[in-house]
């Protein structure tokens, strides 16, 4: 039996990076809505073009949002490409207390967003996004708080990064396939080291947390893995290079003269402050992908093997990043995208929310979070996920590598 609800109309809006299943997300959510009987309108390009909206603004359908019925959501949760497409568009970029909220320059481009809404007089928005989509989406909620006047809309938002660094749940989608896709790069690069007798150094996606570089490197079999996780304050490059001598130089004792080095982008934020990105996306985060911490740890390696045996080798170095963001996704992905997009409706129309997050746990049971549990009050910043030394996954990865011993004392399991 099909809930009453006072929701009506649904805006869906995704924003940030794009990440596989995108389009699981979209549709199981529109699916749900449209079944019993609530609109559903879809926002192109994440924000663009809604924090650019007046109080007597008119959207215009099929250039600013579309109107999705069944045949629009069906059949594309395998699609690559997201429908509604997406964007860096940032309308929370001027805020940094709750105070600002009130404040009618700072909240121009928010209250821009929320006159968008209202033109279509949508009841309830779904936010899907990472991060920076999940502050914006608290913004929206709490701003409805603090300024009087306005028609309340509930927010619901959908934890979305192929990073997985994301407080609050387990996996994110989109993470499964993108380690998948860099996994199958390293197996072939692996293959070529292997046929030529070489070493490569492997950066991966990753601004905050190792999550990625290292399940690509475990279902990639790289021969060593890095990340922020394994750094305690500065990351020292040249003292990493000569590690990475004593791997090659062990490695080519055992007739094994080649290998894969995964490392983390993030990295580059571990390097000491004068070797640090200086440029930043609209989003206020540093592009580290512009500093090539692969391409200065294979320069470092060539060095420190040159000086140590006076033999000049090559170490070539390669990025794997955005080409794994629209990579096919794999079913796990599918799955948790398409319980996410059910949770959105169920979160509105079932449980009557708003300032939440849809999550799973378990074999994928929803579960749904206050956005108060995953950003902190006094910041507004997110909270981030870093992979646990004390883990198992960590030292599954650990355990995996050339030369390794998980030699961690097995814990007595617990009485009764």
């Amino acid at each position: 039996m099909i809930p009453p609800t006072a929701i009506r109309r649904v805006g869906i809006v995704f924003s940030g990076g794009p990440a596989p299943a995108a389009n699981a997300v979209i549709s199981a959510a529109a699916m749900n809505f449209l079944n019993c009987g609530v609109e559903v309108i879809g926002f192109l390009d994440g924000y663009e073009c809604l924090e650019q909206c007046s109080p007597r603004c008119s959207m215009v359908e099929g250039d600013h949002y579309l109107r999705l019925s069944i045949d629009d959501v069906s059949g594309i949760r395998n699609r690559r490409d997201i429908i509604l497409r997406t964007s860096r568009a940032n309308p929370g970029k001027a805020i940094r207390s709750l105070d600002d909220l009130k404040d009618p320059v700072k909240n121009a481009r928010l209250m821009s967003v929320y006159h968008g809404l209202e033109s279509l007089e949508i009841d309830g928005l779904i936010s899907i996004g990472g991060d920076d989509t999940l502050k914006t989406a608290n913004y929206l909620y709490e701003m409805q708080q603090v300024v009087p006047g306005l028609r309340p809309i509930s927010v619901i938002h959908l934890p979305k990064t192929i990073d997985n660094d994301y407080y609050g749940i387990d996996w994110t989608f989109g993470f499964t396939s993108a380690a998948h896709f860099a996994a199958m790069e390293i197996v072939n690069i692996g293959a070529d080291a292997k046929s030529t007798k070489c070493w490569y150094v492997l950066e991966i996606m990753g601004r905050k947390a190792g999550w990625l570089t290292y399940a690509a490197g475990i279902a990639g079999e790289a021969t060593r893995m890095i990340s922020v996780e394994d750094v305690d304050d500065t990351w020292d490059l040249n003292a990493a290079a000569e590690e990475m001598v004593d791997l090659m130089l062990t490695r080519a004792a055992d007739r094994r003269e080649y290998g894969v080095i995964c490392v983390a982008e993030g990295l580059a934020e571990k390097l000491p402050e004068d070797q640090r990105p200086r440029e930043v996306d609209s989003h206020g985060n540093s592009m580290l992908g512009s500093v090539r911490v692969g391409d200065q740890l294979s320069a470092a390696m060539e060095k420190a093997y040159a000086e140590r045996t006076g033999v000049d080798i090559k170490v070539r170095s390669k990025q794997i990043g955005y080409e794994a963001r629209c990579a096919s996704p794999v079913a796990f992905d599918i799955l948790l995208g398409s319980q996410l997009g059910v949770g959105a409706y169920r979160a509105l129309v079932v449980e009557d929310l708003s300032g939440h997050m849809v999550s799973v746990r378990d074999q994928l049971q929803l579960v749904y979070v206050p956005f108060g549990d995953l950003i902190d009050p006094e910041t507004l910043r997110t909270r981030v996920r870093f992979i646990d030394r004390d883990s198992d996954f960590y030292r599954l990865a650990r355990a995996l590598e050339y030369g390794s011993a998980d030699t961690h004392p097995v814990r007595p399991k617990d009485a009764g």
